[in-house]
């Protein structure tokens, strides 16, 4: 295990987790709300605001891939898109609620980072 992961799982505490894991669950079923909604009230927690802000970046990705794959259903292509954007959606949200379930820092690779 790296220095990185190691430090960050003594230092977050329990009730951090459970947030942040809610943000990613929320996020599965409610999109970029929960993850809006602890971005802006848990300011005084850094490991809650940092998953917090991933799960939006990542839920802001998700709907503008599925308006792209709308736009493109009009040529066929985005019919096929949007199971793939809803299957890539689904494990990405299970993977950041394991990485917070153990208290590591998770980053969605393909987000669009644009709240930083």
């Amino acid at each position: 295990m790296n220095d990185e992961v190691s430090k960050t799982l003594t230092e977050v505490s329990q009730d951090s987790k459970n947030i942040a894991l809610l943000s990613w669950i929320g996020t599965l079923f409610f999109g970029f709300i929960p993850g809006l909604i602890l971005y802006l009230i848990k300011t005084d927690d850094e490991y809650v605001q940092d998953q917090s802000k991933e799960s939006l970046n990542w839920s802001i990705t998700v709907i503008l891939a599925y308006v792209v794959a709308f736009v493109l259903s009009f040529v066929v292509i985005g019919v096929f898109l949007f199971p793939v954007i809803g299957i890539c959606h689904l494990v990405f949200c299970i993977m950041g609620a394991i990485g917070c379930s153990k208290g590591e820092t998770f980053r969605v690779p393909y987000a669009v980072r644009l709240i930083k």
